[in-house]
């Protein structure tokens, strides 16, 4: 199977700042770099992110400058360091799940929370990756404020991209879930098929998607891809190719795209995994609501695994 090369990058990459990483450990670089008054702070309240101009179709991410952001920093949640945008300011998030109510902490009328995933697809890709980015951060520091190995409390460092149990001194760091997601294609003489699925847990009810699933301890890549697949739908799973990634952090995954060529065609539903799973053909997906069902959404990898295809039928 000849690989189908991604035709622009995926949503929530594509960041303009640079992670520094070498610089996260030296105090005196960050505490000037969070005091200076150019810094700028992305605030994350309960997984969601302040952005403005969404009911008007028009939605943008807002960055609160250092002196916007006082009452929010003194709120006391976590924060890290994101990084340094090109002009070397320094961008930081901090995370306001504590107040039940986080807009008393910003400037009258700088936006509201919303969940990002709701409005990526209209957002420019260096808004969405840091907005991602800080979510995802974020939601590790909410969620990882003790050791997994003693119990005891862990105390930030490295710019808080990184934890350290003050007990038994077990370094701790964000974890990313590596999440295999194909869209897998059965060819034929009377022309190519691709298998979708869908899912009793889509909150659309009419969505057909690509398979995917967590990548297990011991296995490969085109391995999981291969399992999940049959364990899904009984579909065996020959060639595996790469397609692209995409950082979903939602809470913590990084998805990993691939085609799969398939070599069989009967279909066995998992009815623990989907509810229903189809062959469907190029002109099917083209017009798929007037065949009654709907494709993932427009931010998704799922969705440029199986535009890509649909551009590709040579």
């Amino acid at each position: 199977m000849l690989p189908i090369p991604a035709s622009r990058p995926n949503a929530y990459t594509g960041s303009p700042l640079d992670r520094v990483s070498h610089l996260r450990d030296d105090e005196a670089f960050v505490t000037a770099a969070l005091a200076r008054p150019d810094a700028l702070v992305v605030p994350v309240w309960r997984a969601k992110s302040l952005l403005r101009g969404v009911e008007s179709g028009a939605p943008e991410a807002v960055l609160l400058t250092r002196g916007a952001a006082e009452a929010v920093l003194m709120a006391g949640g976590p924060w890290a360091m994101l990084g340094l945008r090109e002009d070397g300011t320094p961008v930081f998030a901090v995370d306001a799940s504590a107040a039940e109510d986080p807009l008393p902490l910003l400037p009258d009328g700088f936006g509201t929370f919303h969940d990002l995933r709701t409005v990526a697809g209209l957002l420019p890709p260096g808004e969405a990756s840091m907005l991602a980015h800080a979510r995802g951060l974020m939601h590790w520091r909410v969620r990882h404020r003790f050791c997994g190995v003693c119990g005891s409390a862990c105390a930030p460092r490295s710019a808080g991209n990184a934890a350290r149990c003050t007990a038994c001194g077990t370094d701790h760091f964000p974890r990313t879930d590596p999440a295999v997601i194909m869209l897998v294609v059965r060819h034929a003489p009377g022309g190519d098929r691709c298998l979708l699925g869908h899912n009793a847990r889509f909150p659309n009810v009419t969505m057909y998607s690509t398979l995917a699933g967590f990548v297990e301890p011991g296995e490969s890549l085109e391995e999981a891809v291969r399992r999940e697949v049959r364990e899904e739908t009984g579909v065996l799973v020959g060639d595996v190719t790469y397609h692209s990634s995409q950082p979903w952090p939602f809470p913590s995954s990084i998805m990993l795209g691939f085609h799969g060529e398939a070599l069989s065609e009967e279909i066995v539903v998992d009815p623990g995994e989907l509810r229903d799973a189809r062959w469907f053909t190029r002109d099917e997906i083209r017009n798929h609501a007037s065949a009654g069902f709907s494709l993932p959404r427009v931010d998704s990898i799922a969705r440029r695994l199986i535009e890509d295809w649909l551009e590709n039928a040579a």
